[in-house]
């Protein structure tokens, strides 16, 4: 049954059971033409088949039906699992995320000879992470799957995580069989409402015949949402023999917006006297949407900040680029859109994270004239008030506004508008070059503290100075929730291209960096990568571990901030907790290098920023040249940056006193 997000039941339907001996159709991972264009042509009958001959094991060869008359698509006998496996292959999605189970076999035994790589991880919580890494760093679609109930359950986080990220992937979630659903069978769980606000679109496959038919409507519902699409499929529906009739791939032209909206743009940002262009995720997928923003900014001489977390969304080279707003951003993306009389907020949804005030600063333009382009209509306006808005694609949308620009957009002070970008970008280069230690608010003294207590260890920002002199300039880097990192967006302004930045998104789940970066170099196996996190955030994901040191896995860079606390936590409760720590610590004696060693990987700790860019150095060569996974366990004080939730906190006020004698202990006696 399909779901939309305005859909709320559903029912089942038990499927017939095939006999035991079922014909099995050979599935060849070579088969020329799969995933292309001329695969799906309509005149033949199974288009990733051209040419292929089918085959029943241990019986006579059948051969490949000959073409059907022009215009009709000839059907095909099969099983239910060949048919979705064919599927996987007409849509070129052959890299699968989970853990391995009993309801996904039939399909799971053809992956190999498919060519559909299975990524049997520790823990689905990671494989949902992996699955996002890799499509967000390839722009390629990927598949999640695992066991259903427990299994599916560990999806949750990972799923809404993509969700936010804007990531089109397939989320294959068997289910329990039709002929025991709703009598709390083993391993029950409704598992469409379960992601019902998780996902764009949704749908079970109600019947066996319908498993193409569903399959594909799902996987071309992410694609065009970008965002996961669930096929929730009852294990009985498996091993069934039917004739099948694959469709043909359709592509939905995406639109450059209304005319009438693109002019009013265009009219707006040809009258600025101080425009800026606000580059979002959007930018990202949109295929030449940088390079359409990159034009459309040199036109109008408008510097381009990024979203939040979206710090590759322009390159970090070019003269024009300000950085990240937000969250420990750039001092000079929020000076310089302080300014704007107009702002393009391209292919964003401009979340409320994004302009919150940094740096004791409010620096969004009261007054300023707002365009905001988005692929989704319904995001359009929900956090500012807007003066034109565009459902379009950013890239077109970004042509069609240059198109339409006046021969004088952008003149209006242009050499004055340059240089105070360019000045703007020397200062906060050299002020945070100079930034050693954070900063306390009036009245506590928590960073004094710490420096005090161990004068020898290094401060975050000390450490993320030495991760920048020697990270290459054209890796793949993760981050994760956590002040310490969250510290570091303000040092990752030097993409030059984009897909290089794996932030976990405004989702925020901790556990984000190790697995997505394991992702992210199944899928760009020629490019250097490393992650990052803090010892709280890496403890939720590190049983990946026991996982990633398999011959078969690439080997990657994962950086382990270690302060010995849940710092944003902690962070807080210096500041409006009066120091009543309440679940902060973390435990002293887990060495993380040596856990790595225990699992056959390499593990360093380093004290020193000296001792920080020895080992990343190495590990990044090791990487790339002897197929070496580093860990490196980085030794910091415990100073804590600024709150991410200033907006949402303040000091608790007592109006009872709550005493230990008051506990109830007796009615458990």
């Amino acid at each position: 049954m399909a779901l939309s997000k305005a859909a709320s039941s559903c029912t089942m339907i038990m499927g017939r059971r095939a006999g035991a001996g079922a014909p099995r159709l050979a599935i060849r991972a070579a088969v020329a033409g799969v995933g292309s264009p001329a695969s799906c042509h309509p005149g033949t009958a199974l288009g990733a088949l051209a040419g292929a001959r089918l085959f029943q094991t241990g019986s006579p060869v059948r051969r490949a039906p000959a073409p059907s008359p022009a215009g009709q698509r000839q059907a095909v006998r099969m099983t239910t699992e060949e048919a979705f496996v064919k599927t996987l292959q007409m849509h070129g999605i052959k890299e699968g995320f989970g853990i391995i189970g009993s309801a996904m076999m039939p399909i799971s035994d053809l992956f190999p000879e498919a060519g559909i790589n299975f990524w049997d991880c520790a823990h689905e919580y990671n494989a949902g992470m992996m699955s996002d890494g890799y499509s967000r760093a390839t722009g390629r679609m990927s598949m999640m799957i695992a066991q259903n109930g427990p299994g599916i359950t560990n999806f949750v986080t990972p799923v809404k995580t993509a969700y936010w990220n804007h990531t089109p992937l397939l989320l294959v979630t068997p289910q329990a069989a039709n002929k025991t659903i709703g009598q709390g069978g083993f391993q029950e769980v409704p598992q469409m409402a379960m992601f019902e606000d998780c996902v764009c679109y949704q749908e079970e496959v109600r019947d066996p015949s319908r498993v193409i038919e569903v399959l594909n409507r799902v996987i071309e519902k992410a694609i065009r949402s970008s965002a996961p699409a669930q096929i929730n499929i009852p294990r009985d529906v498996w091993t069934k023999e039917l004739d099948f009739v694959f469709p043909q791939r359709m592509a939905l032209e995406r639109s450059s917006g209304g005319k009438q909206s693109i002019a009013a743009a265009a009219e707006l940002l040809s009258q600025a006297k101080f425009p800026v262009i606000l580059n979002g995720a959007g930018t990202i997928l949109s295929k030449g949407g940088i390079e359409a923003s990159k034009k459309l900014a040199e036109k109008l001489g408008a510097p381009v900040c990024c979203n939040y977390q979206h710090n590759d969304a322009f390159p970090g080279n070019h003269p024009l680029y300000a950085g990240p707003l937000g969250y420990n951003g750039s001092k000079a993306a929020m000076e310089l859109i302080s300014k704007a009389d107009v702002v393009l907020a391209l292919g964003t949804r401009l979340n409320p994270f994004s302009t919150l005030p940094a740096y004791d600063t409010s620096y969004w333009p009261e007054g300023v004239k707002l365009i905001q382009v988005d692929i989704n209509g319904d995001r359009i306006g929900l956090s500012k008030p807007v003066d034109v808005g565009i459902t379009g694609d950013a890239s077109l949308v970004a042509e069609d506004i240059l198109a339409q620009l006046a021969p004088s957009a952008g003149e209006q002070d242009r050499q004055g508008r340059e240089a105070l970008i360019k000045n703007a970008k020397a200062s906060w280069t050299s002020e945070l070059s100079t930034m050693d230690h954070e900063n306390d608010d009036q009245g506590t003294t928590w960073n004094e503290r710490c420096r005090a207590k161990h004068p020898e260890r290094m401060s975050p920002r000390q450490a993320w100075r030495a991760v920048q002199r020697v990270l290459p300039k054209d890796a793949i880097v993760s981050s994760d929730i956590g002040n310490n990192c969250a510290i570091g967006n303000a040092y990752f302004t030097h993409f030059e291209g984009s897909r290089k930045y794996l932030a976990p998104g405004l989702f925020g789940p901790c556990g984000y960096g190790f697995p997505s970066i394991l992702g992210a170099k199944i899928g760009q196996p020629k490019t250097p990568v490393v992650g990052f996190a803090g010892d709280g955030a890496f403890g939720i994901s590190m049983n990946e571990m026991t996982a990633c040191g398999r011959g078969e896995w690439p080997a990657i860079t994962m950086v382990v901030f270690r302060n010995y606390q849940w710092g944003a936590e902690k962070r807080n409760t210096t500041l409006w907790y009066q120091d009543n720590f309440v679940g902060t610590e973390l435990n002293d004696g887990v060495e993380y290098a040596e856990v790595a060693k225990a699992c056959g990987l390499k593990g360093v700790k380093v004290k020193t920023t000296a001792e920080l860019e020895a080992a990343l150095k190495n590990a990044v060569e090791g990487q790339m040249e002897r197929n070496e996974t580093t860990f490196i366990e980085v030794v910091l004080n415990q100073e804590l940056g600024e709150p991410f939730r200033r907006d949402a906190m303040k000091a608790p006020v007592r109006t009872l006193e709550l005493r230990k004698e008051d506990m109830a202990d007796h009615l458990w006696a």
